[in-house]
């Protein structure tokens, strides 16, 4: 079950303001990325299940954030339906994220006061996610509504929370452009963790990568507070 509790999760989403996604079908080489991201001040982790036996995967990195890495809060990504969300939870998930809107994730997520953070891409699906608990919608992809899609819909609805995936990188400008839009927090993949850091083994450089964009997240959140 979840170690994190709903609350805590929502405050370390919106506090750093990012949620570093990752997916390899190798146990050591995603320690090895989850140990930078988290040297790097990172303390979530949305892990895509996308690759066979990925729940196989999940597990070994849970159990060893949970023994190695104090905070660090690890989710599940790319969900497909609820007996999938169901199982993540069982080895540990402390938030899901899927897609496209799924009520019947939804569900079972509010049953076990877990996060549930489903893709949206209209006003309609938005407010039917807040209807069905959700805190924070991922607005996927990202690149295909772009800041002024967030602005618009923060007007009529200030309170609701947003989380662009797919679109967004660690560029200054790319990013003040997202949270000046007043987006809650960014979802961020092969943008942070490219294959060829995974490649090179170059796990030095993601952690002052990382380090790096949260401090320019945490920058032009105080500067959009003057």
């Amino acid at each position: 079950m979840a170690r994190y509790t709903r609350i805590e999760v929502i405050n370390a989403m919106m506090g750093t303001g990012m949620v570093p996604l990752f997916y390899h079908p190798d146990v050591g080489v995603g320690k090895k990325v989850l140990r930078a991201c988290y040297d790097g001040g990172a303390r979530l982790m949305e892990f895509t299940s996308r690759g066979d036996f990925a729940h196989e995967v999940f597990t070994e990195l849970n159990r060893y954030a949970l023994k190695e890495l104090p905070g660090m809060m690890m989710g599940v990504g790319s969900v497909t339906d609820a007996a999938s969300a169901s199982l993540y939870m069982q080895l540990g998930a402390n938030f899901v994220v899927t897609a496209s809107l799924r009520e019947d994730v939804a569900v079972v997520c509010n049953r076990r006061k877990v996060p549930y953070s489903p893709g949206c891409g209209s006003l309609t699906e938005i407010a039917r996610a807040e209807e069905l608990g959700c805190e924070i919608v991922k607005l996927f992809p990202g690149s295909t509504y772009g800041p002024g899609f967030v602005k618009a819909i923060k007007g009529p609805q200030p309170w609701t929370s947003i989380m662009p995936t797919g679109g967004v990188s660690t560029d200054g400008d790319n990013l003040k452009g997202w949270f000046d839009a007043g987006v809650a927090c960014v979802g961020l993949g092969s943008q942070l963790i490219s294959k060829e850091t995974i490649q090179n083994g170059d796990f030095k450089g993601l952690e002052n990568n990382v380090r790096k964009t949260l401090a320019l997240i945490a920058k032009i959140k105080t500067s959009d507070t003057k």
